[in-house]
């Protein structure tokens, strides 16, 4: 019986390598290489191959053309997310340039549209935005605290433009083309302290905040009308306010108690009253904290009133002929 069915095993192996189909060779030589996708289908037919029994053939591929690119598959909706979140560039207070709130320097939708950071130099809570040949003040992140954009072409201040910085305390527009600022450009700066526009040609200050402890508008366009009448009263913290080269005709009044430095070199004024910086109703008092007064450059003769320096610690410096 065993040598019965070891025959018979034998002759249904036999019969099924003789009826198997035979497989040519694929030949993988530089002819074959070189078909294009488009033939493959005459070149490799399989819906002839048969099937022996139930078991399936697995079909291969050929390898592509060396001179083909490769086709890679595309990247899936949270690969790209995360792939692209982390390439974009993000701003000092970590926002990402791309979201509406900072629109590029230049204009959105352009191809010279760059974030602020990148165009300019952002370091914590400063921005350096200096010759960089700007014409409008750029959008800054919101926890800008100094701002420095001096050396450009800049012309007018809008009253968006500094919108919302709440924790600005500096800004020096030295050396622009300045000629124009909006009513409620810094008004609405609660923490600004210092505000620097010398070398500009600005012809009226705006309202500024009481907040300001450093003003400086020298070598501007103020002339007589340029600085609106008790413009720095409630100004209680302002110890240095410059207004040199303006063609003023008069000091500004009332000058703030603790304001330590004024500087009026090469203006136009012609004469000073006894209460510019004295109480001529109180003639004990001493106005301590005024110790730096420039007038020089002015068509005043300062020894005509005498009576107007009597509570300074010093003398203003300026002509006495």
């Amino acid at each position: 019986m065993k040598a019965l069915a070891r025959l018979i095993l034998g002759l249904v192996i036999f019969d099924a390598a003789v009826t198997a189909p035979t497989l040519e060779p694929i030949n993988y030589d530089s002819e074959t290489y070189d078909t294009t996708l488009e033939d493959l289908d005459n070149l490799y037919n399989y819906e002839n191959i048969p099937i022996v029994g139930q078991a399936e053939i697995e079909i291969v591929t050929m390898m592509p053309s060396g001179n083909r690119e490769l086709l890679t598959p595309p990247p899936q909706p949270g690969e790209a997310e995360e792939e692209e979140e982390e390439s974009t560039p993000r701003l000092i207070d970590g926002s990402s340039p791309q979201e509406p709130e900072f629109t590029g320097v230049l204009g959105p939708h352009t191809n010279e549209d760059f974030p602020t950071c990148l165009l300019c130099t952002c370091i914590s809570t400063t921005v350096y935005c200096d010759d960089h040949e700007l014409d409008a003040i750029p959008p800054l992140p919101k926890n800008t605290a100094y701002f420095y954009s001096r050396f450009n072409r800049i012309k007018k201040i809008n009253k968006n433009d500094l919108a919302g910085l709440n924790d600005l305390r500096r800004i020096d527009l030295t050396s622009n083309l300045i000629s124009e600022i909006d009513e409620d450009a810094f008004r609405k700066l609660p923490q600004l302290r210092e505000l620097v526009l010398r070398d500009n040609k600005i012809r009226q200050l705006p309202e500024l905040p009481s907040t300001l402890t450093f003003i400086d508008i020298s070598n501007n366009r103020l002339g007589r009308k340029g600085i609106k009448q008790e413009a720095f009263k409630d100004m209680y913290d302002l110890h240095h306010l410059y207004l040199t080269d303006n063609n003023l005709d008069h000091i500004p009044l009332p000058l703030p108690e603790n304001l330590r430095a004024l500087h009026l070199q090469n203006n136009n004024i012609l004469e000073m009253h006894e209460d510019t910086f004295c109480n001529v109703k109180n003639v004990t008092y001493i106005r301590k904290a005024l110790e730096d007064i420039r007038l020089d450059g002015n068509p005043i003769n300062l020894s005509k009133t005498p009576q107007a320096y009597m509570c300074l610690p010093r003398l203003p410096i300026g002509s006495l002929i």
